[in-house]
Formats: C-alpha cells, sequence, structure tokens
C-alpha cells in the first residue's frame, strides 16, 4: 500500500535542480547524500496515518476521516496549542531534535496567516484569497515547507545602494501578465532538495529600492530555479554515524535565473512597509518560536541523555566537578521547558481570536538556545574527554582476531565493550563530525544575530514595570534637599 510517506518521496521527481559536487542531481529520493534523511521523512510523514500514533501528530479533518498534521492547526483554545505542541515534541523526538527544519516550522507561518487572514488581507486587496487558497493546498496536499530569507554574503559593509549587491539580492527584473520575473539568491534554505515550496521574503525591504520588496511562495521546480547545496554530511554507516546517516537536512543557496512566480503565488510585492507588517506579524514570530522552543528541548533532552549515559559508562558520574556539569544540562532542560510552559499558560488570543503563547518566553528561549546548546555540546566534550578519539572503525573488530583484547580494554563501566563504543560513536556524532559542527553553528544562528536578538528583546521589553518601583521607593525617601 502507498503511504502518505512514499507519496511524498514520489513528489519530489518534479523536474527541480538540485546541484550537488557541481553536477545536477537526477534522483533526490536515490541520491545517498539525500537517501537516510527522506527515509526519516517518509517514516515521520506515515505517522499521520498510523493509528497508534495519529492523535498525536494530527487532528481529524472537519467533516472528514482522513488526518491533516497539527502545524496546520490554527490554535483557537488550549487544547488546540496542546495538540501542536505534543506534534512538534513527537517529530523532534522522533529525530532527537536534530532535524530543526521539518517543514512543520514553516507551516506554521503559512497557518498563522490563515488564521489571521481577514487582519493581514487589509494590507492588500488581494492578500487574505491567496493565503486562503494556499493555506488549503499546502495542507490538503501534506506540502514540505521551508524558508529562505537572508541575502547572500557579498559585502555586508554595503546595502542596497550599493550595485554589487543590489544586483545580486533577489529583486524583480520584470512583470508579465503571468508574474513577476525575479532574479539574485537567497540564503540558508535548509532542507531546500527535498522541499515542495519555499517561503521567501525581504530581510530589509525599503522604498528606495520597491523591486526588492518581496513577500512570496516559489516552488521548487520552478524553471530557472537552482538549488545548490553544500558539501553533503551524510553517512552511509548508521552503526558508525547514528546521526549523520539519518538527519542530514541539508542547507543550500537559492540561485533565481529569471524564475517567473505566478501572481497567485506573490503574496506582496513593491510595498516594503507591508511585508515589514506581515514579516514581523506578532502571532507568527509566536508561534514560530513556539515550535522552535519545543524543538530546543527535545534536543538538550538528547544531549542531557548522551553525557548521562558517557560519564555513567566510565565510571565518572560520582566525580563532584562532573556532577556539577550534569546538573548544569539539567538546568538547561528545566529551563527551557519552564519556557515554554509559561508561554502556553499566559496564552492570549489576538485580534482575530488565535491563541497566542506568550511571546516574551518564547523569545527568551530563542535567545538563550544560542548559547545553551554550544555550552551542552562544550559539556559533553569535557565528560567524555579523551574517551571519544578511543573508539575502533568498525564494528568488525569485535568479531576479528583481536576480538578478546578489544572486548578487555573497550569496556566501560556498566557496559560491555561494543555498546560502549556504539554511545562514543553517537556522542562524537553529536560533538565531533560534521554533522555536529553544523549543529553548533546552526543553534548560535539559525534565528538571526544572536546580539541583535538580546537587544530586540530589551527594546521591546515595556521598562516601566521594572523602572516604576525603583523611581517610587527614590521618592519615598527623597532627601529635603530634592524636594526644594
Amino acid at each position: 500500500m502507498t503511504t502518505r510517506g512514499d507519496r511524498f518521496i514520489s513528489s519530489l521527481q518534479d523536474g527541480r535542480k538540485v546541484w550537488l559536487d557541481g553536477r545536477q542531481v537526477e534522483s533526490v529520493a536515490d541520491h545517498p547524500a539525500f537517501r537516510g534523511t527522506l527515509q526519516t521523512i517518509k517514516r515521520l510523514f506515515d505517522m499521520v496515518d498510523d493509528p497508534a500514533v495519529r492523535d498525536e501528530v494530527g487532528y481529524k479533518a472537519e467533516g472528514r476521516t482522513d488526518y491533516w498534521h497539527s502545524s496546520f492547526l490554527v490554535p483557537y483554545s488550549r487544547d488546540d496549542l496542546d495538540r501542536r505542541n505534543r506534534a512538534f515534541t513527537a517529530w523532534a523526538k522522533g529525530t532527537h531534535g536534530v532535524m530543526s527544519r521539518l517543514s512543520d516550522y514553516a507551516r506554521t507561518y503559512i497557518t498563522s496567516w490563515y488564521g489571521a487572514r481577514k487582519e493581514l488581507g487589509q494590507l492588500h486587496p488581494h492578500l487574505e484569497h491567496k493565503i486562503t487558497s494556499y493555506y488549503k493546498e499546502a495542507r490538503e496536499n501534506d506540502l514540505f515547507l521551508t524558508t529562505a530569507a537572508a541575502d547572500p554574503q557579498i559585502d555586508r559593509s554595503r546595502g542596497l545602494d550599493d550595485g554589487r549587491n543590489a544586483d545580486r539580492y533577489l529583486h524583480v527584473v520584470r512583470e508579465t501578465s503571468e508574474g513577476i520575473v525575479v532574479r539574485g539568491a537567497k540564503m540558508i534554505a535548509t532542507g531546500a532538495p527535498y522541499t515542495h515550496d519555499f517561503i521567501i521574503n525581504s530581510v530589509q525591504p525599503v522604498e528606495s529600492h520597491r523591486q526588492h520588496a518581496l513577500l512570496m511562495i516559489v516552488p521548487a521546480n520552478s524553471p530557472g530555479l537552482h538549488i545548490i547545496c553544500r558539501e553533503s554530511f551524510a553517512e552511509l554507516s548508521d552503526q558508525e554515524h547514528p546521526l549523520s546517516s539519518r538527519y542530514e537536512e541539508m542547507d543550500a543557496v537559492l540561485v533565481f535565473d529569471d524564475v517567473l512566480v505566478p501572481w497567485e503565488r506573490v503574496l506582496l510585492y513593491g510595498d516594503p512597509a507591508a511585508i515589514i507588517k506581515v514579516r514581523d506579524f506578532h502571532t507568527t514570530r509566536s508561534l514560530a518560536f513556539h515550535h522552535a522552543g519545543v524543538r530546543l528541548l527535545a534536543k538538550l533532552e538528547f544531549v542531557t541523555g548522551v553525557a548521562f549515559a558517557v560519564a555513567e559508562s566510565i565510571g565518572a558520574e560520582s566525580f563532584l566537578h562532573v556532577k556539577q556539569k550534569l546538573g548544569e544540562l539539567l538546568i538547561q532542560v528545566h529551563t527551557v521547558r519552564g519556557l515554554l510552559v509559561a508561554s502556553e499558560a499566559e496564552a492570549k488570543p489576538d485580534a482575530s481570536g488565535i491563541l497566542v503563547p506568550a511571546y516574551s518566553y518564547i523569545e527568551t528561549a530563542k535567545n538563550i538556545g544560542s548559547t545553551f546548546y554550544p555550552r551542552a555540546i562544550e559539556i559533553l566534550q569535557q565528560v567524555g574527554g579523551g574517551g571519544f578519539m578511543q573508539p575502533p572503525s568498525g564494528f568488525a573488530n569485535f568479531e576479528g582476531p583481536f576480538a578478546s583484547l578489544v572486548e578487555r580494554y573497550f569496556e566501560g563501566a556498566n557496559v560491555g565493550a561494543a555498546k560502549k563504543v556504539q554511545l562514543f560513536k553517537l556522542a562524537w556524532d553529536l560533538v565531533g563530525s560534521q554533522l555536529g559542527s553544523r549543529h553548533e553553528l546552526y543553534e548560535r544562528f539559525y534565528a538571526g544575530d544572536p546580539i541583535r536578538g538580546y537587544a530586540n528583546q530589551y527594546i521591546g521589553e515595556p521598562k516601566a514595570y521594572y523602572t516604576d518601583p525603583v523611581w517610587k521607593l527614590l521618592a519615598e525617601t527623597e532627601p529635603a534637599l530634592l524636594r526644594k
């Protein structure tokens, strides 16, 4: 029987142009760089139809017997918000938090826009219709979505007034009766080789460069669109690289070589003010980073579990300095979990009736994640130490002529040699492999410049809540001299 996951993989044979190592990938589904990841995604997609777990990841379509993934559920109640959390958690735990762009993040953009379609529709005459039409198409066809917003790193010291940047940043070169023709590039599109559509928006749209002001949804198989992948970190052996063989998301630069985007997919164009309002829409930010917080929690829990297991396997868990480090990992986990609970407990309906998690807690989780995860990896490195350099290459050593010696010298405090080697290879995939290094970089920067993130949290906070008690106390104890 053809499953939902099977249909997803088959749908990728649509003429898209994916480039890896300078060559076009003829079949994404069959290429070793993508095969393991696609099997993971297939398994996740199939959960929506599995009677044992579908209520964890999906909700029943209105008036129908089939299910949709809960990332398409507009939350109007606490039960709806809980359903979304459970769905995000199921997929995050199903990949140990290592896959960050499993479509549920980008789907949240579309879902929040749909929920607020009447409010957002006031920005442009056709926006409500376009949002409604696309939301239904994405939901009913299980479309895999991802985002790409950043401009290519050419010369960050100059803006759009510099010709070198303006010509290569994504912009409209002409309008036709069918749509707009765009040229330029966008980065970094995580999950690009196997997405159906890209949500593309301008980072800093300005009135003086209206041709660069864009918010649109671009099909991955659009003629003229080139998906240029970085080096693959996928490994073929799931024994040697249990994470890299399954969860290599892939990142890519999108090159638009005169790509026609149909008017139906052009949500906004040439209106910087409207694009900024949609891009910074409070409900979208809260729901999207609510998802990111759920995934971060699953990832920190997994790193914590690996660190605990490594410490126990070498008999180091009783050392005070190791306990302190493991306790720090628990503090990270409980902090993020507490922020998520608080965000949901203080959720309030927006103008469209969407129940929105309290953004202050979501924003805090987003910002501290940029330092929590690198620190978690550092702790795992410190706990395992030189042991990460110890595992032999290949498990054939446990069957060869030196098997008895390998068993003797690679044994752990509470596990056999093979199991300990297996554990350390898993840990190495987190702390030392190409995939592991990519994830540390990702967690630092996926939400943008972390310094700006902290600064924005200060800018957006109502200061009077904190300063009023200070001035009140000073007024009560004001010297007579100051009252003259």
